[in-house]
Parts: structure tokens; sequence; C-alpha cells
């Protein structure tokens, strides 16, 4: 009898999880090739302990341009310096809004930054305005000293990061 009345809890709850993963996986629009993903996780476990590498073995077989589902998100892949410059150009607008993770909503980076803003009009007069005085010849041979810097900075830590067994770059 208790396993009876289990199974009656267990079935519908199955069925309704499978309905709603059946449904949300028909696309609304048209999405680049990719690996079938698996319920809940995606193709995360496709990605390894050197996920740069698995891509690179995954463009080889679905292509430059591909969809990846990493758990609930799903993500579009590009992997070709000419598909990336395509897309860059043509289809800018179509992949100008991205998800914004929790951090950036946790210190209201996700307002004000052009990084997360949709492609709006506040986006539009940020972007405006940085072109016009931040990102001008005159302003970036002024920054060049300090860009210089924090780029060995970089480097410094990067080189520390795998001296100390961190970071392993191949």
């Amino acid at each position: 009898m208790e396993c009876y009345s289990i199974s009656i809890l267990l079935i519908p709850i199955i069925l309704i999880f499978i309905h709603r993963y059946l449904l949300n996986n028909s696309p609304k629009t048209k999405l680049p090739p990719g690996p079938k993903p698996w319920p809940i996780i995606g193709n995360i476990h496709l990605l390894g302990s050197k996920p740069h590498r698995s891509v690179a073995d995954l463009s080889k077989t679905y292509g430059p341009l591909m969809t990846l589902r990493l758990g609930s998100i799903t993500t579009i892949v590009i992997s070709s310096p000419d598909v990336a410059k395509e897309m860059f150009i043509k289809h800018d607008i179509d992949f100008a809004s991205r998800q914004i993770p929790d951090s950036a909503w946790a210190v209201d980076h996700a307002k004000f930054s052009m990084a997360w803003l949709p492609a709006c009009p506040k986006w539009w007069e940020i972007r405006k305005i940085s072109a016009i005085q931040l990102f001008t010849n005159q302003r970036l041979d002024a920054s060049q000293g300090l860009r210089k810097e924090k780029a060995n900075e970089l480097v410094e830590f990067v080189k520390d990061c795998c001296e100390k067994g961190y970071l392993s770059l191949s």
C-alpha cells in the first residue's frame, strides 16, 4: 500500500518534469547546431577540465558557430575570427543583450554599466559619451603608460599563478 501511494505521487511529478522539459527544449528561434543537452545540466559534462580545448573539439563537429546549454542558460559559441567579425558587424543588435549575473545586480552595476545594459536609449547614451570622451586618440595616448603598467601586472599575476600551480596554460 505504501509503495502504491508513493508511485501515485511520483508519477505525476515525473510526467510534469518531462512535459516541461520537452516544451522548454523547443526553441522559439532558430539556433545554431550543437550537441544535444542533458536535462538540468545541459552540455556542461562535455566541457571537462580544459573547456577551451573541449570547445575547439566541439567546433570541429558542429562548426564555428554552435549552441551550448550550460545548465539552464543557452549560450552561442563563436570559434572563428571570420564568423565573429560577421556577428559584430551584421548582427550586433541581435547579440547586444545578454544574461546579467546576480553579482552585477547585487552591487547595482547592471543599471549603469555599458557592459550589462541591454541595447536601450541609456546604453546608446553611455556608448556615445564613451566614444567621445574616453576612447579618443588623445585620451588613449594619455593613458598608454597606465595601460602598459596594468598589462604587465596582469602578466606577472598569471605567471605567479602558473608557478604556484593555480593555473595551467597547457
